[in-house]
């Protein structure tokens, strides 16, 4: 029987981007486990993020796309429920081993995590848009 840590893995998929004997280890953490993740999440990520919005009256659909970015930004930043879901969903699939790492400097893995989430979900920008259906 396959374990949990394997399983996740293998779920995964490779490390996305340079990792080399010179990486920092926030640097190897990234690639290695903290990409992979946000990349197998997104249509999650792009779901969850639709969701917030229509919790917000759906005025994001109304704003100019510099606005919208800036939203999506400031949004991550502090809505700190908000924030907090959003590492739970990346931090559950993380091996054990992962997870020990994480705690260690949880902090500046967050500041990372956070980052590109907000970089990849401003990226996508044109998912978030009300399609008309006449």
């Amino acid at each position: 029987m396959e374990t949990r840590d394997a399983f996740i893995i293998g779920l995964r998929g490779e490390t996305i981007g340079l990792v080399n004997p010179s990486s920092s280890s926030d640097e190897k953490f990234q690639n290695q486990t903290l990409r992979p993740i946000l990349k197998l999440q997104n249509d999650l990520f792009v779901e969850v993020f639709k969701n917030h919005i229509s919790k917000h009256k759906n005025e994001f659909y109304l704003y100019a796309v510099e606005k919208k970015l800036q939203f999506i930004e400031n949004t991550i930043q502090k809505d700190i429920k908000f924030r907090n879901a959003l590492k739970g969903i990346v931090i559950g699939l993380f091996t054990i081993d992962e997870y020990a790492t994480y705690i260690q400097n949880s902090s500046s893995l967050n500041k990372r995590m956070m980052n590109m989430l907000i970089e990849r979900l401003k990226s996508q920008v044109l998912l978030f848009e009300v399609i008309d259906t006449v």
